[in-house]
């Protein structure tokens, strides 16, 4: 089709200025160079040079006299028409290289534009241990690719942007991460291409399909290395950040051990040995060394519950026992069970009638308000009151526990609800593990809500947790 466009092309040239208008040789030449050129521009060299000779054959039979025979009677036409064959060739070949030069500049524009969007993707990506497993589909998808697959010596693993992905077999793959050099199998349309850290080879990429140029290709392993030696980094970092905060846990626990479970220990030594050795003691006396081993045996099996607890928390093995109830509910039970730390704290209710009913597990959410006003009774001053109260907000229930302590900095505020963390200027003064509030919001996240504390210094400290409401059906 294209030849036969060309050569109704020339004959209407021919019919225009052999029947119509009659112009001079150069015209014709000239017209016949721009139909040339605008061939090469869109459909090559070939059909220009075929173009270009049938020009050349017809502007000498229509147009160099003697007109209508192949023979030229002036000699300076054989140079006109050799000079114009020779200026419409050369012409064709500017032409096509000019089209083929930007069929490459588009390609490498395109190429250009899929590297950066696959460079943004691993940037965007963000878990980088995963990036491995959904690396060879972004390459696929990204390239327009039938699939890919990569492989890394340090692991000897595969990852394939499919599981019936097996165009590239493993063997191929180990032996292309040992080369540096591409590998094409023209047959099944795949290429191999080592994955390249500086010059050491960490590794190879497969892939199935054309219209990838080898520099993309290398560019694209480029990256890969980039983003491997990126989720190496990652990892690394993750068990040094892991073994650091196993350590402050050793640490914060040896610390809590030193300071709580050896005192109860010693007070319960201390009132068995008087008893022992001091055969003059009263019923008075005896009675109290019991009341003291009773409660100190009771402070101990608290402590060992709660870091119990803690563990069942952090190891996701808590059940919760969800039904209805009111926060009242939950509040009375708390109060109940802290009634002997709350002697000298006056306590004020703010608990509308009208609050909903929501789903939860009443005796957790009990322990959380019970940690929530043993906090609020060791950190405040004797005689100062602590207020409960409760509100519906943003679909959420919002319950607070606030008292006139000492109060929270905003340094200590963003640590106070990690695990056996106590205040810089409590600890020593105050008894405690510093699991009660981690406890809480384990509690609290494991019912889909949220906790947290508002407080100014030398002012008291407001602890608010949250459950949403959509749990209840409403």
């Amino acid at each position: 089709m294209r030849y036969s466009i060309s050569t109704a092309t020339a004959a209407a040239i021919v019919a225009v200025y052999f029947r119509w208008l009659h112009v001079n040789e150069t015209t014709v030449a000239l017209t016949f160079l721009v139909g040339i050129l605008v061939v090469a521009a869109n459909w090559g060299l070939r059909h220009s040079i075929y173009l270009s000779i049938l020009s050349a054959l017809a502007f000498n039979f229509f147009f160099l006299p003697p007109v209508m025979t192949f023979t030229i009677g002036d000699g300076r036409n054989w140079v006109a028409l050799f000079a114009f064959l020779a200026t419409s060739i050369v012409a064709s070949q500017l032409a096509e290289r000019a089209r083929r030069e930007a069929k490459i500049s588009r390609r490498r524009q395109r190429e250009a534009e899929r590297l950066y969007e696959f460079s943004q993707q691993m940037l965007v990506t963000g878990n980088v241990i995963d990036l491995l497993n959904v690396l060879p589909q972004m390459i696929a998808a990204t390239f327009n690719l039938a699939g890919a697959a990569v492989y890394l010596r340090e692991k000897d693993r595969i990852y394939r942007s499919s599981p019936n992905y097996m165009d590239v077999t493993a063997a191929e793959l180990r032996d292309a991460a040992f080369t540096r050099d591409h590998r094409r199998d023209e047959e099944r349309g795949v290429t191999l291409i080592p994955i390249l850290l500086g010059t050491r080879p960490i590794g190879a990429v497969g892939i199935t399909g054309d219209g990838t140029s080898p520099e993309a290709l290398d560019a694209v392993c480029g990256l890969a290395a980039i983003a491997i030696e990126r989720a190496g980094a990652v990892e690394t970092l993750t068990r040094v950040q892991a073994a650091r905060e196993s350590e402050r846990l050793r640490n914060a626990l040896l610390d809590s051990v030193a300071h709580e479970l050896r005192t109860p220990l010693t007070s319960i030594t201390a009132a068995i040995t008087s008893l022992q050795t001091n055969p003059l003691l009263d019923a008075e006396q005896r009675t109290e060394m019991m009341q003291v081993i009773e409660e100190e045996a009771a402070r101990l099996d608290r402590l060992v519950g709660q870091a119990m607890e803690m563990a069942e928390l952090d190891a996701h093995e808590i059940h919760l026992d969800l039904h209805m109830h009111s926060i009242r509910e939950a509040v009375d039970l708390a109060l109940e069970a802290v009634q002997s730390q709350l002697k000298t704290h006056p306590v004020d209710l703010r608990l509308p009638d009208t609050l909903p009913l929501i789903v939860m597990d009443l005796e957790r959410i009990a322990k959380v308000l019970q940690h929530l006003l043993e906090n609020a009774a060791k950190y405040s001053e004797e005689g100062s009151p602590i207020f409960i109260s409760a509100e519906v907000a943003r679909g959420q229930l919002i319950t607070s526990v606030a008292d006139r302590g000492a109060g929270v900095d905003d340094f200590e505020r963003m640590m106070i609800f990690d695990k056996f963390y106590r205040g810089q200027g409590q600890r020593y003064r105050v008894h405690g593990t510093g699991m009660g509030l981690a406890i809480a919001r384990a509690i609290v996240e494991a019912h889909g809500g949220s906790i947290d504390v508002t407080s100014q210094p030398a002012q008291g400290s407001v602890f608010s947790f949250y459950l949403p409401l959509q749990q209840s059906g409403r």
